[in-house]
């Protein structure tokens, strides 16, 4: 059986892979749905300080503590940035990489110098301490701000990944105006060393489309 380790993307909890979690359990794996620093039942740990190396070190922490080896670490959104850094610093407990609509990013890159000048706009509304970004109105209720500092850090990774045994990306064709993350899956789908998807729902695929990445993950998790 597998170790997943599912980490949110910005202003969400561990709770937004609920169906997941329980789905996956049903199945005999082992799940760990993360709330990074900051975040939901995590916020009141909100500070300036609370980076990119923080959410990163969040997710290293676990595997340590829990003893987790041949994790299969599940990004969505931001995540990408945390379990790309997380397989860079702790490759001998990572076997392979989901990225659920997300970040894929390479050594020196941020989410600010991802993202377009429309989402630079979403990150400078902050909250009156100036130390998280607000939720989109859109966003489950749940949603709490996001720690700025980590949207602004670089990632900085000690070389590539091509030790993992899979890495696979989760595109989801369903948004309702242009998708940002489309000229990452058009990279990656013709990249032999990855494994692409491309499923009929909107950014959050946990909520439109659980089945389909259900299936996706106990692929990956299948021996081989």
């Amino acid at each position: 059986m597998a170790n997943f380790v599912l980490v949110p993307g910005m202003c969400h909890g561990g709770w937004c892979f609920e169906e997941a979690t329980q789905d996956l359990r049903a199945h005999g794996h082992t799940v760990h749905p993360l709330t990074l620093t900051g975040l939901s039942e995590r916020s009141h740990l909100l500070h300036g300080g609370v980076n990119l190396d923080t959410h990163i070190q969040d997710v290293t922490a676990v595997l340590a503590a829990e003893n987790i080896r041949d994790a299969v670490l599940v990004g969505h959104s931001y995540g990408g940035m945390v379990i790309t850094g997380v397989a860079d610093r702790a490759a001998e407990r990572v076997d392979s990489l989901v990225y659920v609509d997300a970040m894929v990013p390479n050594d020196g890159d941020s989410c600010w110098s991802l993202v377009s000048d429309q989402e630079r706009q979403w990150y400078l509304d902050v909250v009156d301490n100036g130390y998280g970004v607000r939720p989109l109105p859109f966003f489950d209720a749940r949603a709490t701000p996001h720690p700025i500092a980590s949207l602004l850090q670089p990632l900085r990774l000690t070389g590539d990944l091509a030790h993992l045994r899979r890495r696979d990306y989760l595109y989801a064709a369903g948004w309702e105006a242009q998708s940002p993350f489309t000229p990452v899956y058009q990279r990656l789908r013709d990249d032999p060393s990855w494994t692409t998807h491309a499923l009929a729902g909107g950014h959050n695929l946990m909520r439109d489309t659980p089945q389909e990445l259900l299936k996706i993950l106990l692929d990956v998790a299948a021996p081989r």
